[in-house]
């Protein structure tokens, strides 16, 4: 008797589930590139390159359960190779000279822009508003982990709290603003 050994796969992803992924992820991994880059071009052209090379390995990732931590894996090592590289532009241009000429040409583009997505300020004017009509605390723990860019581990120190209580209220104040701003 001869056993055979069966792979059981998943069909891989179609077009239109792709897609999908794609609407579902798009803003958590744009976010997460621009605050590693801080710089909108760089954080857009990152992005599309972390969605061209999930297309391209789509087929090894079958739980679509695990998707979004799969393309987070894809961000952080996608970010790990342009900091590589943007490293090395940087060091040759060091070595060449140390003018801010050369620092621009090795791709440098200078401090990054203060409200990538203000449009004439109306959406920093309408997250002002929000944080405003929200409690104290909720506005505090908002501004530590989201305006700040403080970790859980930061905000609770910062705070005075345990790191579950901050997540917890960071979870209520965020439904509390999205009631808000739904009204």
């Amino acid at each position: 008797m001869s056993t055979t050994c069966l792979s059981i796969r998943r069909p891989a992803l179609d077009a239109q589930g792709f897609e999908a992924l794609y609407r579902e992820h798009l803003g958590l991994i744009y976010h997460y590139v621009y605050r590693k880059v801080g710089n909108r071009q760089e954080a857009e052209d990152l992005t599309s390159s972390i969605f061209l090379k999930a297309v391209r390995g789509l087929r090894q990732e079958t739980d679509p359960q695990r998707m979004g931590h799969w393309l987070l894996r894809v961000a952080r090592t996608t970010l790990i190779d342009y900091w590589r590289a943007h490293r090395a532009r940087v060091h040759r241009a060091r070595v060449t000279s140390s003018s801010l000429e050369a620092l621009q040409e090795a791709g440098w583009e200078g401090p990054a822009e203060r409200d990538p997505f203000g449009v004439d300020g109306r959406p920093t004017e309408r997250v002002q508003g929000l944080l405003e009509a929200l409690p104290e605390r909720d506005r505090a723990v908002l501004t530590c982990r989201f305006l700040l860019g403080l970790s859980t581990r930061e905000t609770a120190v910062r705070m005075g709290l345990t790191e579950g209580n901050v997540k917890v209220m960071q979870y209520r104040a965020l439904k509390r603003a999205a009631a808000l701003d739904a009204v």
